[in-house]
């Protein structure tokens, strides 16, 4: 089989996994905050369609970062509502994270065992790469990207009102400094340290066993 095909399946997994997992992590925690919104909307599960924004997932794929539907949530029901906000704004980005160092340990203990196949190795690097891609970029302060939501749980609440007033017209804001390479000049330079810092630690935890 052509390897083009499979690195567009490849791609289209990875990215898949990197959104639901992002999204879930936002979902679960909101749940485990005491907000029930998001499981009401359908939100924790794995199927791709409830999580998907179609302009987002587009400039996933063609600018190598991009966005998905944001989880619904509903602060009033947090337990504590400022730190609710904050570890559900966190969430999906500690999640990318996570799943990047394991993506980057499975792929060195493979390589380590000498355990060579196309096709895992491809995926397992392109899930770290859109990780690490994801995360970071979504840690930009800018709606609905969740670095304006974790600013808002630390600033004033005039703030996170602002926000949520305002969040419709900053789509044409990031559509803008999208198209025009601002975030990718911003975001760029600091992927590469995270994937090398992560795989530092994987080698040295391979070593250690």
């Amino acid at each position: 089989m052509n390897n083009k095909f499979f690195d567009l399946i490849i791609l289209v997994i990875s990215l898949l996994f990197v959104i639901i997992t992002h999204e879930l992590g936002h979902a679960v925690v909101a749940l485990w905050n005491g907000d029930d919104t998001a499981k009401k909307a359908g939100r924790i599960t794995f199927n791709p369609l409830k999580h998907l924004d179609l302009i987002g997932t587009l400039f996933l794929i063609v600018m190598k970062f991009g966005w998905a539907k944001p989880v619904p949530i509903d602060s009033r029901k947090f337990k504590n509502e400022r730190f609710g906000l904050f570890t559900v704004s966190i969430a999906g980005i500690t999640v990318n994270l996570i799943t990047c160092f394991f993506a980057i340990l499975i792929f060195n203990t493979l390589f380590y065992f000498n355990i060579y196949n196309y096709f895992v190795y491809s995926l397992l690097d392109n899930i770290a790469l859109y990780s690490v891609v994801f995360a970071v970029f979504n840690l930009l302060p800018i709606p609905p990207l969740d670095g304006s939501k974790i600013l808002a749980s630390i600033l004033p609440k005039s703030f996170e009102y602002f926000i949520y007033k305002n969040e419709k017209y900053s789509y044409i804001i990031l559509l803008v400094l999208l198209y025009f390479g601002v975030i990718n000049r911003i975001i760029v330079p600091a992927i590469k340290p995270i994937l090398s810092f992560f795989n530092m630690i994987s080698i040295y935890i391979l070593k250690i066993f």
